[in-house]
């Protein structure tokens, strides 16, 4: 099992940035589907998680393999690239997803309590609104640039590894 937390103090400056994280991270992980689903079938399991304040990156499943797999997600991560059909197609979905989000009371109820609760937290209906406006191509690249200029690393390798 190995996680590591890619930590960025650019994302909660404002709902655009967060909303761009949430874009990144979604075109990331279609971007590892095609070339990850090998370690799928070898019974490695990965997930990226837009998580509050960084990436979260888990990987898990048999250790001799499991290095090449989270290598694979650094290198798509470091040479990140969409096209611009995947940014149309990324966005869209986000768009659903928020929406969904607001017309359920219970996490709408949530979202709420949160925003009363944590200092600098950005509402639902503020992302949803950003992403409304419109995101660019090029905010998008300026944004991924800046988040891997200003990463923190925290990780947690368990199991059958050598230090």
């Amino acid at each position: 099992y190995v996680r590591f937390h890619l930590i960025s103090p650019l994302i909660q400056q404002s709902a655009e940035n967060i909303v761009l994280f949430d874009t990144f991270v979604n075109i990331l992980s279609h971007n590892l589907g095609e070339p990850a689903y090998e370690a799928d079938v070898a019974q490695l399991e990965y997930k990226l998680v837009a998580g509050e304040y960084g990436l979260i990156i888990r990987v898990k499943g048999f250790n001799h393999k499991l290095p090449l797999l989270f290598q694979l997600i650094i290198d798509y991560l470091s040479d990140f690239s969409f096209t611009p059909a995947v940014f149309e197609m990324i966005t869209e979905q986000l768009k659903k997803t928020y929406y969904n989000i607001l017309i359920k009371p219970e996490t709408l109820a949530k979202d709420v309590r949160l925003l009363i609760l944590e200092h600098g937290r950005w509402s639902m209906i503020d992302k949803y609104q950003t992403l409304m406006k419109g995101l660019s191509i090029e905010a998008l690249s300026a944004f991924v640039s800046a988040f891997k200029a200003q990463l923190f690393v925290e990780g947690l390798v368990q199991g059958n590894f050598t230090s």
